[in-house]
């Protein structure tokens, strides 16, 4: 949240089924937190105004779209100089594969997600994009057996 906001219970429950379906309409939402249609419009604009509610897309499945193998990859770089650490980031943000990277504090330093259509197309990614990076001191790739929940 860029900006405190004070959540009651109400407010809660308007994330909660906009979490589970984003396109609800303003009046089934409402109906499902027990409001009439313009408090909970007003409540949502407040939200989304505030920065607690930041943007709404499409869940899309990775194997429909060609790229049914996901990977987790743990990765330590050498630099700790702003320049090396900015450029690794940019790089590394930049790859249509990584579907989600975050820095990490300890070890590894970053934790990155990606996905591509096989084992050959992450042998290709691996090698021929991110182990070539200037920064990159180790990776360790783990391929999840299942996934459970995602966010």
């Amino acid at each position: 949240m860029s900006n405190e906001v004070a959540l009651d219970a109400v407010d809660r429950e308007i994330i909660f089924h906009l979490r589970q379906d984003g396109r609800l309409t303003n009046v089934e939402l409402a109906k499902r937190v027990g409001l009439t249609p313009p408090p909970c419009l007003r409540r949502v604009k407040r939200l989304e105004e505030s920065g607690v509610i930041t943007g709404y897309r499409a869940v899309i499945d990775p194997a429909a779209m060609g790229r049914g193998l996901e990977v987790l990859i743990d990765v330590e770089i050498y630099a700790n100089d702003r320049k090396t650490v900015e450029e690794f980031e940019d790089t590394v943000a930049a790859y249509e594969e990584v579907i989600e990277f975050r820095r990490m504090y300890g070890r590894p330093d970053y934790f990155i997600r990606v996905t591509v259509a096989d084992h050959a197309a992450y042998e290709t990614f691996l090698t021929g994009r991110l182990s070539g990076l200037p920064a990159v001191l180790r990776l360790e790739s783990h391929l999840p057996m299942k996934t459970i929940k995602t966010y």
